[in-house]
């Protein structure tokens, strides 16, 4: 029996296809964006009026908090592709890969080990981003540029991870254009042609700077609670 709600007016579900409109706007050259729609902090009666609008990507910072509301909502939805875009702990590997689809921070050599060690144990396929640091921030997870290119080789060889591609998230007092640039140059040095790149205020930019997914989340939920999201 199909869902007869009319969600067309719910405030997410217009931000949702203004970001559409801006993306094919952008992508107008490319034709190859995909958007992951950030849901952390938002609860299923926020999310669900976009899962109705026809959104399936969605991004998650931490494991407990997607743990507590994705399996529901893909009972429903069962085409969900979740991806994880927080920093993972090793501790967490095996629930993380037991849900997420997409974990785009692998950043270490012992969380490499601990996802390759779960995948084989769960027989899952996954897909896997390295997320390079490209503003060396100290506050801020991701491997070193310098790093990156060596790591997704002992990623792929060693650990035998499917890396899809890098992730980065650009320091946010500086123009993020240099640090996309940085991404891609680094993506063709390493044999790899998928960037996670951009959110609400700049995947415009990223897009120009060859991104193929970028993570939209306040641009479409609105802002979060800073408190809850602690």
């Amino acid at each position: 029996m199909h869902n007869t709600t009319d969600n067309s007016a719910d405030p997410a579900v217009i931000a949702l296809h203004h970001i559409h409109a801006r993306i094919i706007r952008a992508a107008l050259e490319s034709g190859r964006i995909a958007l992951t729609a950030v849901s952390k902090t938002f609860d299923d009666t926020v999310i669900l009026p976009v899962l109705h609008a026809g959104q399936r990507i969605f991004g998650e910072n931490r494991v407990q908090e997607a743990k507590a509301k994705w399996p529901q909502l893909r009972r429903q939805f069962p085409d969900i592709e979740l991806h994880l875009i927080g920093p993972l702990q090793s501790n967490k590997a095996a629930e993380a890969v037991a849900l997420f689809d997409v974990i785009e921070t692998v950043d270490r050599e012992k969380i490499a080990a601990a996802l390759a060690q779960e995948v084989q144990k769960q027989h899952k396929p996954m897909r896997f981003y390295v997320q390079v640091n490209t503003g060396l921030e100290p506050q801020k997870a991701g491997i070193a540029p310098q790093e990156a290119t060596a790591f997704v080789k002992r990623c792929r060889e060693h650990h035998k991870l499917t890396i899809e591609g890098l992730m980065c998230i650009p320091p946010a007092d500086e123009n993020p254009g240099p640090h996309f640039a940085l991404l891609a140059k680094l993506g063709k040095a390493a044999g790899l042609a998928k960037f996670s790149m951009g959110m609400s205020g700049d995947f415009e930019t990223a897009i120009a700077f060859g991104a193929t997914s970028v993570r939209v989340g306040s641009a479409i939920f609105g802002h979060r609670d800073h408190a809850a999201a602690q």
